[in-house]
């Protein structure tokens, strides 16, 4: 038997996805088997065997031919699902009627004053003033008792007791329930604090007394509620994201279950649960106009309306972060989606030999795709007419300049990215790209919008080859003369108008802007008279 090490090269050279060199070593990748010998040489006759079609399984196969290889898989996915039940009937859950307040999140003003046989104020607007602090209260009682609670001690719990128990231990606590217990425990301090004035205020044996409940709206509206509720609603939509991800896992599947089976759920799911703070926050601005317009001393009214609009500040600057959020997230998956091909592979005009290739270094795509200046204003798939065929391309419009893009899918899912991690703006397009480990190559450079001229395409002209809702986007120079052009066709007339309203908006609003920055440019400061 001759050994040669040549024809382990060349084997490794034609096969690389069937063994690759790990130190020293040659691994063999078999199906169901993998082989780590010290330093391998291989016989003719076996160079040629392993190199036989018929063993050069790829590692992605989904149907291993191997019966072995799965042996006892069934019985231990059984087995592990058994043990994840039993571990769940372990889990013990707090009983929430042990709060003090909890008895009174259902009463109404007048039922509380009757219970304590305190005598309601003949002040027609002070009681009206009371109930909507009432109101305030029993609401953030139920917001705490059948949300909040709910969220930490049946799901959130029971999930870090199953993570000591060695169950789904991937499972990311943050990424899932962002900063819950911060917001539980602001929660209980507001209502314990509510429930402390009016719990004064009904034992006081003068009738003249009034709530004192400037002073902790004070306290918690300029303070850490409205921040904690921030913190939770800039990770609410990745949260809900990561949730979809989830589901698909039997495992978490049977956890989520057992969880919204528990009856203090009130047969609310979790991602019922989940939305209760963003829905909380936006409602507080409401709650407090209704105090305020209730109130008839000035400086109260004074307080209270700073208060609201405090708290609507609050909302505005968390929907400023969102979008900020949302874009920088957008952005990043568009730099890892997006494929710059060099100019040789753009253009085959353009020849470079291999020895000179290193001094084109174009600029990198985090360079062209940063989202500190640029916004992506619309995007979508279209079709591109070429000479013999009709191609699918993917069009992004940001504020100055449009990308054509080819989309690629890799029909054998070599990974991608994942699911949890994506951003939830993305169109559905683009996550089926992302997750079938595709990507989306720029046809030709990017076109400037001062650059772009767009023309819609009248039916008669273009009808005798098969084309309809189609429009002209051309690509001039500072000359003004065109150096490309794409003759794209849109899905329905709808889509064609949107697309050429948008393109024409954002030239517009680009040329306007273009032209302040030369006039900011070229207008200098009026001269000082001392001068």
């Amino acid at each position: 038997m001759g050994l040669v090490p040549s024809d382990l090269t060349s084997l490794g050279q034609r096969n690389s996805g069937f063994y690759e060199h790990r130190r020293s070593s040659v691994v063999l990748n078999l199906p169901g088997l993998e082989v780590f010998p010290g330093d391998l040489l291989v016989s003719d006759g076996a160079a040629d065997y392993l190199c036989h079609p018929l063993l050069l399984l790829n590692s992605e196969s989904k149907k291993p031919r191997w019966p072995f290889s799965k042996r006892g898989v069934g019985k231990d996915k059984h087995k592990h699902t058994s043990d994840l039940e039993n571990c769940l009937s372990s889990v013990k859950i707090t009983n929430f009627r042990g709060y003090d307040f909890y008895s009174l999140k259902d009463k109404t003003w007048d039922e509380v004053m009757e219970t304590h046989h305190k005598l309601l104020t003949n002040q027609l607007d002070l009681r009206k003033q009371q109930e909507a602090v009432w109101e305030l209260f029993t609401s953030e009682c139920t917001y705490f008792l059948d949300h909040l609670l709910v969220l930490k001690m049946i799901f959130m719990n029971t999930l870090k007791y199953l993570q000591t128990h060695e169950y789904l231990l991937d499972v990311d606590l943050w990424r899932l329930f962002a900063n819950l217990e911060e917001l539980t425990q602001t929660s209980l301090g507001f209502v314990n604090s509510l429930f402390g004035i009016i719990k004064d205020y009904v034992d006081a044996s003068e009738i003249s007394s009034s709530l004192d409940f400037i002073s902790v709206l004070t306290k918690y509206f300029r303070g850490s509620l409205c921040q904690s509720h921030q913190t939770y609603c800039l990770n609410y939509s990745a949260a809900i994201f990561y949730l979809e991800s989830l589901r698909q896992r039997d495992d978490f599947g049977i956890y989520l279950k057992w969880c919204e089976q528990n009856e203090q759920c009130r047969r609310l799911h979790l991602p019922e649960l989940l939305v209760a703070p963003l829905q909380r926050l936006t409602r507080y601005p409401l709650l407090l106009k209704n105090i305020w317009k209730r109130s008839m001393d000035s400086a109260e009214k004074i307080m209270i309306y700073s208060i609201k609009e405090k708290v609507e500040k609050s909302i505005r600057d968390l929907e400023g972060k969102v979008k900020w959020l949302d874009n920088f997230q957008k952005f990043r998956y568009l730099q890892e989606i997006i494929v710059w091909p060099p100019l040789w592979d753009r253009d085959k005009r353009f020849f470079i030999p291999e020895c000179l290739k290193h001094i084109f270094k174009e600029h990198t795509a985090e360079n062209i795709l940063s989202p500190t200046n640029r916004h992506l204003l619309y995007e979508g798939k279209l079709t591109l007419a070429e000479s013999t065929r009709f191609l699918d391309v993917y069009l992004f419009l940001f504020n100055d300049f449009l990308l054509v893009t080819k989309t690629k899918r890799n029909k054998k899912k070599l990974g991608g990215s994942d699911p949890g991690l994506m951003c939830p703006s993305l169109t559905p397009e683009l996550q089926a790209v992302i997750k079938e480990g595709g990507s989306c190559t720029v046809l030709d450079q990017p076109i400037p919008l001062d650059r772009l001229v767009v023309k819609s395409i009248e039916p008669l002209h273009v009808s005798v080859f098969g084309l309809r809702n189609a429009f002209l986007i051309q690509h001039e120079n500072r000359y003004r003369q065109c150096i490309a052009a794409f003759l794209l066709q849109a899905q329905t007339e709808n889509i064609k108008k949107t697309w050429m309203a948008q393109i024409t908006t954002a030239i517009s609003c680009f040329t306007k802007s273009q032209e302040t920055k030369k006039i900011s440019l070229f207008t200098l400061p009026a001269e000082s008279s001392e001068i």
